[in-house]
């Protein structure tokens, strides 16, 4: 582990220097990517920065422990233990920061909510999805842009895709992918009985057109009328844009915005989402690597989560994590149950990692 940080903390230094050259300052695709490892370098760095300040002070701090003034040593064996706890946590730190680690994390995300199964229900509980997830980003500081949008006629959508722009947006959302299941007397029932609805998100990692790019003469670009709210251009005018992309069969479409122009961007956006995440599931089979069990790949029919409002309460399945303030999650406080996510994540990682070194 030390050698492999003291491997990191040299190519910090190098990527500093490298980031100031003129040379390199003019390439706008190399300051980005050498600022991006940097980035990446960034945290392991100035923690194994800090455990060698720590590690240096030890022997130090055990002299003064031995002084006959009573006074410093107390305050040597003070700090002396603290150190001790620091250095131990610091190693539990790097530990999760070393572990191999998704490409994709540091990407934003293309998300898509969709209502399943549950009728009208199904549709206003995608809505309410997509203002748990606004709020979430709006609680970390992420941005959401609707690409598109199919809203249903008693509320909610039937369908809904939007990006979500920020700092390691996909090594959060990740976990998303998958059925939500809702527990609750519906607006549309009258009797009062409880339904069960589902919803169903998918979370992509973007595909930037500097990493990935779709040959336009594999895509068929198809024209039509805009349907449902949007004034005087709505049914008048061939804004809406559906692209089909031949070699895989992947097809798309986009009408939430005014111009064709506008449409056709968006679609493409979602569209080459899509392949890339369709590309990374199949490299994936082709390697034999396996896929982490907590995160979804586009798997929907995957029930992983349930929302039963009559009690409260939010289960995870995959984790087996229940917690009764559904209402502090729907406004969106959902780092309550993603943290959990991740530390279950983390700990199998470590486990297999543990059993490889054996």
């Amino acid at each position: 582990m030390i050698d492999r940080l003291k491997m990191m903390e040299k190519r910090y230094e190098e990527l500093n220097s490298l980031l100031q050259d003129p040379e390199v300052v003019m390439n706008i695709k190399l300051v980005t990517e050498y600022a991006k490892e940097q980035k990446s370098l960034e945290k392991p760095v100035l923690l194994f920065r800090e455990y060698n300040k720590l590690n240096d002070s030890l022997e130090e701090l055990r002299e003064l422990k031995k002084s006959d003034d009573e006074d410093l040593a107390m305050m040597a064996a003070e700090e002396l233990q603290e150190s001790e706890a620091r250095i131990e946590e610091i190693k539990e730190e790097v530990k999760i920061l070393l572990l191999p680690k998704d490409p994709n994390d540091d990407k934003n995300v293309i998300m898509e909510i969709r209502g399943a199964v549950g009728g009208d229900e199904a549709n206003i509980f995608a809505g309410d999805l997509f203002r748990m997830y606004s709020k979430y980003a709006e609680i970390k500081g992420w941005k959401i842009e609707v690409l598109d949008s199919v809203p249903s006629e008693m509320g909610g959508y039937s369908s809904i895709q939007f990006m979500v722009k920020g700092d390691s947006i996909y090594s959060t959302l990740k976990y998303e992918s998958g059925g939500h299941r809702v527990q609750r007397v519906p607006q549309t029932e009258s009797q009062g009985r409880i339904h069960t609805s589902i919803a169903t998100v998918l979370v992509m990692p973007e595909a930037p057109e500097l990493e990935f790019e779709i040959d336009m003469n594999d895509v068929r670009v198809d024209t039509f009328c805009s349907s449902g709210p949007g004034g005087q251009g709505v049914n008048t005018t061939y804004s809406a844009v559906r692209l089909t992309h031949i070699p895989t069969g992947v097809a798309v479409a986009c009408q939430i915005h005014r111009s064709q122009h506008e449409n056709k961007a968006a679609a493409l956006q979602i569209l080459r989402a899509r392949i890339y995440d369709a590309m990374v599931a199949e490299k994936e089979a082709k390697e034999g690597a396996e896929r982490q069990s907590l995160v979804g790949h586009g798997e929907r029919s995957e029930k992983i989560r349930t929302y039963n409002y009559p009690q409260n309460r939010v289960t995870d399945h995959r984790i087996g994590f229940t917690i009764n303030r559904l209402d502090v999650i729907m406004d969106g406080k959902l780092d309550l149950v993603i943290q959990e996510l991740i530390n279950e994540d983390q700990k199998r990682k470590l486990a297999a990692e543990s059993e490889d070194n054996k």
